[in-house]
Parts: C-alpha cells; structure tokens; sequence
C-alpha cells in the first residue's frame, strides 16, 4: 500500500507533515543564516545531521510502511491538531531565535515568552509528542515505538549541548 492507497484522510495528514517540515527548514535556514551574521556561532555541529537523517528515514518509513485506517482515531486527530496549535505558538513565541541548529552567542537573549515561560524546551517536547503520534495515527505503531527511542537519545545528546550554550545568554529574551 502506498501513499496514493491511503484514506484521504491520512494523504492529508501526510502531506501537511511533509509541506510543514520542508516550511519550517526554509524559515530556519533564514534565521540561521541572519543569526550567524549577528555574531551568532553554531554548537553541536555533528549530531545535526544524525536529526536530518532520523527525521527523513521517520517520513520515508511511515510513507513506505504505515497502513491507516478508512476512518482516523477521532482522540489521536484531535491530539495532532492540538499539538500543531502549540507547534505555531512555541514558534511565534520563538520568532527569529528559532533555528534547527544550535546558533547563539553571549549577546543574544533567552526566550522566556509563550510556552518557554512553563517549558525548557516546548519544541523538543512537541516533536516527542509527533514522532510517536503520527504514525500511531497512520497505523505503524511499531515505527512509533522505534522512531521515539531513536529521538530521545538524540534529543539527550542535542539538550546537553543547548543547555551549556544557553547559560551563557542574556536573559532578557521576552
């Protein structure tokens, strides 16, 4: 069964997830690039591309391997929806400071407006919550399983990294 088999439904779902992702590293491409002319300096520079290849592999294996259902679980849909609510205030809240690399520097401030005012890191957390979500959600509870464990370890690895980095920053981020 391939994407094209799928309940239109999950087409959907599939394509936002896809046309989301590739919108999203386009704006962080552009703040990374103004970060660095800001003085900002990259950190972590060698378990970025482990998270290009988890995350691809992630879409590439649900698109090749996952089999949804004709009608969605109504409690999971409703889950990725609210999830995408929080995806958009945790990045609005972010702004220009949102990259997908660790870009900083001792003159840039710390976020602490929306969700960074309850959580360290809300975006880590609601990539946690997709990783495991879509695919239970498009029927590939096992990639589900696979992908999440693949993703804290390397989410445990990057947070150590933006932690050190971080306390070096000024606090008045808004």
């Amino acid at each position: 069964m391939t994407p094209l088999d799928w309940p239109f439904w999950a087409q959907i779902v599939l394509a936002y997830v896809i046309v989301q992702r590739l919108a999203e590293l386009a704006y962080a491409n552009a703040n990374t690039r103004r970060l660095l002319s800001e003085g900002g300096r990259e950190h972590g520079r060698d378990h970025y591309p482990l998270f290009i290849v988890l995350h691809s592999g992630w879409l590439i294996s649900i698109a090749l391997f996952a089999v949804p259902s004709a009608q969605p679980d109504l409690l999971l849909l409703n889950a990725f929806i609210a999830s995408q609510t929080f995806r958009f205030w945790t990045l609005a809240s972010i702004g220009r400071w949102w990259t997908t690399r660790i870009i900083s520097a001792p003159h840039f401030p710390r976020v602490k407006k929306g969700p960074y005012r309850f959580i360290k890191h809300p975006n880590y957390a609601l990539v946690v919550v997709e990783i495991a979500l879509v695919p239970l959600l498009l029927g590939a509870p096992a990639m589900a399983v696979t992908f999440s464990v693949l993703n804290a370890a390397l989410l445990w690895w990057r947070i150590r990294i933006e932690e050190a980095v971080l306390s070096e920053r000024q606090s008045d981020g808004g």
